[in-house]
């Protein structure tokens, strides 16, 4: 078996890795660089077979459902089968009516059941469900011609599934041949120090949720289900009310999962802004809107529960939040990525806060593992090799690791 990095052997995002055995091929991931412009078509990476049928092309296994790991899927063959988690596909399909542009809906294909092996001949692929802040994320185990290789994907030890780490550490399938690993936190992190946890970000909210005159607004991806669940639990704790609208609605209900807060429940409302409401009726989601309306609030009502409420803010909501006069007191609360928040788009979002004196504040936690817990993970593989991916720094490996192989994009190596 041998294994060829597409993308992501000196940069976070757009990973793409290709394995090949007995002239049968598996891509790990297909993702959209993080700078990507707006045609992401030519950042597809040149493989064999991802336009034209080629039946040495067995599928693509996506890791999980981040736009910089499956992005580029809107690009390629619809006759390539995907393999991913079950919940993530429904993720997938559930966002994508809502959002512009060329969206993924994944082909038909592999369900990941975390450590059940799939057998896609001449290879053995095996899930491991994974602590991420993408939902239904996996590891994934390549075997093949008696060697094993093993891809981190994207992982931490620090979120709400922290106990999946512990377990896969004190229970690994190891040793493997290769390990492919990812290195966000290098250059961003010290050795030696950890990242906040889901839970130290739920007692930041509780506190300014608790702080706050008025409604506050938290800016986070829908899709992040343990952050969801971190301001839900901020919000029971502080006697506000989650406030959601109906692409969050959707997301939480495509998780398939009872425990994860459902539009239904007395602590959740439903507002649907009027952007969204143009999208219903265009798109006649009238059956979507009636499933989730038991605790429907509208524009009428957002200034008298403006105290008590946690609106799950998108920039769509200005409009009608500036038209309810609902913002006295208010405070702005930014929880994605700090690199989003210094792109220019941002720029019209600040000056509306700024307009209505709104404070803001960042509460947010990687989606990676600190360095001490890469080590952790690493060494619980035993790996005869290891190679760096979604890193921008491979260098450091060598310092961190022991038999460490730097390849470039593009060079082919053997397992």
């Amino acid at each position: 078996m041998r294994a060829c990095i597409h993308r992501g052997s000196k940069q976070i995002g757009g990973s793409c890795v290709e394995v090949e055995s007995d002239g049968q091929r598996l891509l790990i991931d297909m993702g959209l660089p993080l700078d990507a412009e707006e045609d992401g078509a030519q950042y597809l990476p040149q493989i064999q077979g991802l336009k034209e049928s080629d039946p040495s092309l067995l599928g693509i296994l996506i890791s999980h459902p981040h736009l910089d790991h499956f992005g580029l899927l809107a690009y390629v063959s619809r006759g390539i089968p995907t393999g991913m988690g079950t919940a993530a596909r429904r993720i997938l399909a559930a966002a994508a009516p809502f959002l512009p542009g060329n969206w993924v809906t994944p082909t038909p294909g592999w369900n990941f059941v975390s450590e059940v092996p799939i057998d896609i001949m001449p290879f053995r692929v095996t899930p491991f469900l994974i602590d991420h802040s993408a939902y239904d994320a996996y590891s994934l185990l390549i075997e093949a011609e008696g060697r094993r290789l093993f891809y981190s994907g994207d992982f931490r030890a620090h979120g709400r599934k922290s106990p999946l780490y512990e377990r896969f550490v004190t229970h690994p399938p190891s040793p493997v041949d290769a390990l492919l690993v990812e290195g966000s936190s290098l250059g961003r992190l010290d050795e030696d120090r950890h990242f906040p946890s889901e839970a130290d970000i739920e007692n930041e909210f509780v506190q300014i949720f608790v702080e706050t005159e008025g409604m506050v607004l938290v800016h986070t991806s829908a899709q992040n289900i343990d952050r969801i669940v971190s301001i839900f639990r901020a919000c029971k704790k502080s006697g506000r009310r989650l406030v959601i609208d109906l692409y969050a609605a959707a997301i939480l209900e495509a998780t398939g999962n009872p425990r994860i807060p459902q539009s239904d429940w007395p602590e959740v409302a439903l507002y649907i802004p009027q952007a969204q409401r143009i999208q219903i009726k265009n798109n006649a989601w009238f059956d979507l809107l009636k499933r989730h309306s038991a605790n429907r609030i509208f524009i009428e009502n957002l200034k008298e529960v403006s105290r008590e409420s946690v609106l799950l803010f998108r920039p769509v909501h200005r409009a009608d939040l500036t038209k309810a006069d609902c913002l006295a007191g208010a405070a702005y609360v930014y929880s994605q990525w700090e690199g989003y928040w210094e792109r220019e788009s941002f720029d019209s979002l600040r000056g509306w806060l700024l307009k209505h004196k709104i404070s803001d504040r960042h509460i947010h936690t990687s989606g990676h593992a600190s360095i001490v817990d890469l080590k952790r993970f690493v060494a619980a593989l035993f790996p005869v090799k290891v190679i760096p991916i979604h890193t921008f720094i491979p260098e450091r490996y060598p310092v961190l690791f022991a038999n460490v192989e730097l390849h470039n994009d593009g060079e082919w190596w053997e397992v």
